[in-house]
């Protein structure tokens, strides 16, 4: 005698069901206070200057995504900048002290990049041609880049062994270089010196106390070169690896109000060619080590340069040009996002991602120009989380991470969920701890639940909650066919593709009646804006 269909399903589906767990759990935005503040302009990309030589493990990802044969011409390009209006740029990596600006009295011509095995990460001195740079700043102007440009910090001195450079900087290339750039009326956002020359160094390193004078020297160099034109860009220094004692050293030697950022890079996730990447992205405990980097860098700020501030400078997640199938892959939006989220925590200011385009770890496909999953998270944080951090608390597990932000340029706050479990369904209940001002000024000092205080937000804007129906936007990320390997991510169910003419999609939400229940599935991703929500720091 046969089962009935319908049983037949039900014992087919029996086991999912069994497997999927759903964890009620209770979250409290805390919207009285803004526990850190990031710049306007916190997302921000790098491109790079590896030649197509550089490869690693068999591996040569970078194609013709250098500084020096980058297509401009890419309509992919230029739109995919333009969608964040005025998207962070910062020009530099490791080869950036191998440039020789071709500017000015050079004691003999400048040559492109050759692979040199015995000399620094295996290539010669590179060149950048001014006419090349003329080009990249008509780009820059055309899609309203902010730059960063990353200098030659090992210029005029001397390689006394395996890593250690000694003696003083050259500037005088330099000097060239950014005078060429001023008398162009070129917009540089930023000049920064060097790159991971800092505590150990990454090729090599450089004194901490020599380096601070070198840094004193570029402040005046930019004072005196920028004595009639505004705005004067910021210095940032020094581009490398956090080192408590180093960067101590290096900020009492430059002194007060020298450097205006200090910039740090971070790739937690180790070797690109690791085969653990994965378990390492969705592993809680590996995720949060570091914050004790954040933290700490946050600590010597304060005690030995208020004037200055952190940036993420330079971060791939996996280093030697990042993991293939992974960087690129939607898994890795689970490290980006909340990299992005706790760094904002520990007054981190911007966020730079490498790269733009360029090796495994690019926002868009280093062939195609066609963005991979991060370049939409990014975008989606970029539009949506504010300059205002506040605090959330749960009562979740750590598989469940959550950031909130004043919602960028309106009225509310966003939160950003992010479900690193393979199978709890997250449900989420939230209540808000801000004082809702009235007509008359009153305060709520209490704890009320989430719906009662949007209904005090709506009165006081002079509508009362039942003329209106309240909603909530939701965008919930998830990977095709469920693959946390695909490179194509899904927004509330459908595919973020670029349209025939190479233009963004746009990245519409769902809007939610607010009183239906909050969820995350598992391994999925999700921003949710309460456009509703008032808060007395979110203005």
């Amino acid at each position: 005698m046969g089962f009935p269909p319908l049983l037949l399903i039900f014992l087919a589906l029996c086991p999912a069901f069994l497997a999927q767990i759903v964890e009620e759990t209770e979250f409290l935005i805390d919207g009285t206070v803004k526990i850190a503040e990031t710049d306007n302009n916190y997302v921000c990309a790098t491109l790079d200057w590896w030649p197509k030589e550089k490869c690693n493990h068999n591996d040569c990802p970078w194609g013709s995504t250098s500084l020096i044969n980058l297509d401009l011409s890419h309509p992919f390009l230029a739109n995919s900048i333009q969608a964040f209006n005025h998207l962070r740029l910062r020009l530099g990596g490791s080869l950036q002290n191998r440039i020789i600006y071709d500017v000015g009295n050079l004691e003999s011509p400048c040559h492109p990049f050759t692979k040199q095995g015995d000399e620094l990460f295996g290539f010669s001195n590179g060149c950048l041609r001014m006419d090349r740079w003329d080009e990249l700043n008509s780009f820059f102007n055309k899609t309203g880049a902010l730059v960063t440009f990353g200098l030659n910090a090992l210029r005029g001195r001397q390689r006394t062994s395996k890593r250690v450079w000694e003696g003083n900087w050259d500037s005088s290339n330099a000097h060239d270089f950014i005078d060429y750039t001023v008398s162009k009326g070129y917009q540089i956002h930023s000049w920064e010196f060097g790159n991971e020359l800092s505590g150990k160094g990454i090729g090599a390193k450089v004194d901490a106390e020599q380096y601070g004078e070198d840094v004193i020297h570029l402040n005046n160099l930019i004072d005196q070169l920028y004595k009639h034109f505004q705005p004067r860009p910021l210095l940032l220094a020094p581009g490398g690896f956090y080192d408590k004692e180093w960067f101590e050293t290096f900020l009492e030697m430059s002194g007060p109000g020298t450097v205006d950022a200090l910039t740090h890079h971070i790739y937690n996730l180790g070797a690109g060619s690791d085969l653990n990447l994965v378990n390492k992205i969705l592993n809680p405990l590996h995720l949060n080590k570091i914050a004790d980097t954040f933290s700490n860098l946050s600590q010597t700020i304060e005690m030995n340069g208020p004037w200055s501030s952190a940036w993420v400078g330079e971060s791939g997640g996996a280093f030697n040009n990042g993991g293939p199938n992974v960087s690129n892959t939607f898994v890795n939006s689970f490290w980006y996002l909340d990299q992005l989220g706790m760094a904002a925590t520990y007054h981190t200011k911007v966020y730079c991602r490498q790269t733009f385009i360029g090796g495994n770890y690019g926002l868009l496909d280093t062939s195609t120009f066609v963005p991979n999953p991060d370049y939409y998270s990014a975008l989606l944080w970029h539009r949506l989380m504010g300059k205002g951090v506040l605090a959330v608390s749960n009562n979740a597990s750590s598989y469940l991470r959550s950031y909130a932000h004043c919602t960028r340029h309106r009225a509310g706050v966003t939160l950003l969920l992010i479900n690193l479990s393979n199978q709890t369904h997250y449900g989420v209940n939230i209540e808000s701890s801000v004082s809702i001002t009235s007509h008359v000024k009153e305060k709520s000092n209490h704890k009320s639940s989430f719906v009662q205080r949007l209904k005090k937000t709506i009165s006081w804007v002079g509508r009362k909650s039942s003329d209106v129906t309240l909603s909530r936007e939701e965008y919930h990320l998830t990977p095709l066919d469920g693959n946390l390997q695909s490179r194509t991510m899904l927004l509330n169910g459908k595919p973020l593709q670029l349209a025939e003419n190479g233009n963004i999609p746009s990245l519409s939400p769902v809007l939610v009646k607010l009183k239906s229940p909050i969820s995350i599935s598992p391994l999925s991703i999700k921003f949710i804006v309460f456009p509703y929500l008032s808060s007395p720091v979110c203005t």
